[in-house]
């Protein structure tokens, strides 16, 4: 990918402040605490708090500006060629090969000019609030150099809850079980067979590595040849053993706060599709629709991913997380699955839904935690009423990655912007709009370009990302208006072969 490094190391000038163990944002508003959505609601429209979400592109927080004041983007690839008022990107980019999300933030804060504007956009008193989806030690250390203040669990304890195995064994402990399964390790396939044999899981397995994508890390053995294909990437490491089960799988985010766990409407992933990813299992986009659960499956799992919340927050952890659940389609039961204990890409959907505008978006209650202004909510009250509205809402994302083998040069590419299907399926362009807010059928869509004229199209790559008002997933696979929208964007994008492919990593849209 297109990236940009520096070897210059540049310092902001800044006021020293000293603590007296209120926030800068706590006494601006006084000690009144905001009693309800109406007094949060009020507190962010007049926020004066600074605070940027940096990333390679503005995608999953887009649209939190509309609902708070001071908001605003930091991003490498600017989707929008400076025509969005609240995306800031630096104009210097020298070309270097960016190998994850995490360097690119990283870079992006040790930019100068990404310095000078998060400067001038910080009034006296108050320093800026940074989030983001990837961080590491590296991005610690440089927020604390430059007294950034990042509202994000530590990198230490995400990672540590990051792991498949701690999730598993801390779902169990809080009364949210994992599918049928056993935790160890095997070195051979007679150690796979013996270990969930001891187990009574049978023979047709789901194995998984601790940490990465589902898409790559999760491995269907149900014969000595499937462990062959996929021992390498096995042995040595701490497995979760399952019982392969008949399964419907949701989607849902939730944030931990001081008075419990907000949950969010739940919604099914897409996976695997080649036209969208090349990654077999790959998460490649989501469809949040009534029946996504059934409403006793939708109790069952809201009770999970509570408890789990309150398991959490034993561990330290605070705001913003998302899990997948599993519902076996046999026997009825709801099971715990993945944690990613970060802001994710199906954050998109969850702050554009009619709980997010009949309350505020799910993240606000993740900045709540990080502000440290005083509030009450009654969260037993909110998880009703968005429950209830999950039963009318509608709303799908793809995520289009490069399925191709090949590496070329991007000579055009789709604007960002609202584009809609005639009845003959043809798309259109039809206007430059800020995110995908405001659509609202079925037959019109927003598609956020990554990747432009002179970056590089390459297997995995990350073209793109579409959202709508309709289901882009059945039983029976995609949808034909799906196939028509991923037809018509990719018929956008010309390109030329380059003489000699460099190798090139994909941001990692992942959830």
């Amino acid at each position: 990918m297109r990236g940009h490094c520096t070897t210059s190391h540049v310092t902001i000038a800044r006021e020293v402040h000293v603590s007296d163990g209120k926030s800068p944002i706590a006494k601006l508003f006084g000690s009144r605490k905001l009693k309800g959505i109406s007094d949060i609601r009020t507190f962010f429209r007049t926020n004066e708090q600074p605070i940027f979400f940096i990333g390679p592109t503005a995608f999953n927080l887009l649209g939190i500006d509309r609902w708070v004041r001071n908001f605003g983007y930091i991003v490498y690839y600017d989707s929008w060629d400076s025509d969005h008022p609240r995306v800031f990107t630096p104009a210097n980019k020298p070309y270097v090969e960016f190998g994850s999300s995490e360097e690119i933030n990283n870079y992006l804060l040790r930019d100068r000019e990404v310095q000078e504007f998060m400067e001038s956009r910080s009034p006296s008193g108050l320093r800026p609030m940074v989030a983001m989806v990837f961080f590491d030690e590296e991005t610690e250390e440089i927020c604390k150099e430059f007294d950034y203040n990042l509202i994000l669990p530590s990198d230490e304890l995400r990672r540590r809850l990051d792991s498949k195995i701690v999730t598993t064994r801390l779902g169990e402990e809080a009364g949210a079980p994992s599918v049928p399964n056993v935790l160890g390790r095997a070195d051979s396939y007679s150690k796979l067979s013996e270990l969930a044999g001891g187990a009574g899981l049978g023979l047709d397995l789901v194995v998984q590595t601790p940490y990465g994508d589902s898409g790559k890390t999760t491995f269907f053995i149900a014969s000595e040849s499937d462990w062959g294909r996929d021992s390498e990437n096995i042995i040595g490491e701490e497995l979760k053993i399952m019982k392969r089960i008949n399964n419907h799988a949701a989607a849902v985010e939730a944030v931990n706060t001081k008075h419990g766990t907000v949950v969010g409407p739940f919604m099914t992933d897409l996976t695997g599709y080649p036209e969208l990813t090349p990654y077999r299992g790959g998460w490649c986009g989501n469809d949040l629709f009534p029946e996504a659960l059934s409403e006793d499956h939708r109790a069952t799992a809201i009770s999970h991913v509570r408890r789990l919340g309150d398991r959490l927050r034993q561990e330290g952890y605070k705001g913003f997380f998302e899990v997948d659940v599993l519902i076996d389609l046999d026997s009825g039961e709801v099971y715990l699955g993945e944690l990613n204990p970060r802001i994710s890409g199906a954050s998109s959907m969850t702050n554009v839904t009619a709980g997010a505008y009949a309350d505020i978006p799910l993240f606000l209650f993740h900045l709540l935690e990080f502000m440290g202004v005083d509030y009450a909510v009654d969260v037993d009250e909110i998880n009703e009423r968005w429950r209830e509205l999950a039963a009318v809402d509608v709303w799908a994302q793809l995520i289009m990655k490069e399925p191709n083998d090949s590496v070329e040069r991007i000579l055009t590419a789709p604007r960002t912007g609202t584009y809609r299907l005639d009845e003959d399926d043809n798309l259109s362009f039809v206007r430059v709009s800020n995110d995908w807010h405001e659509v609202t059928h079925e037959d019109e869509c927003f598609f956020m370009r990554v990747y432009g004229p002179g970056d590089y199209r390459f297997k995995g790559a990350d073209l793109g990302i579409l959202v709508t008002k309709g289901r882009m997933q059945t039983s029976e696979g995609l949808t034909r208006r799906c196939r028509s929208y991923i037809a018509g964007i990719r018929s956008i994008y010309t390109s030329e072969a380059i003489p000699e492919p460099t190798t090139i990593a994909p941001i990692g849209y992942v959830k």
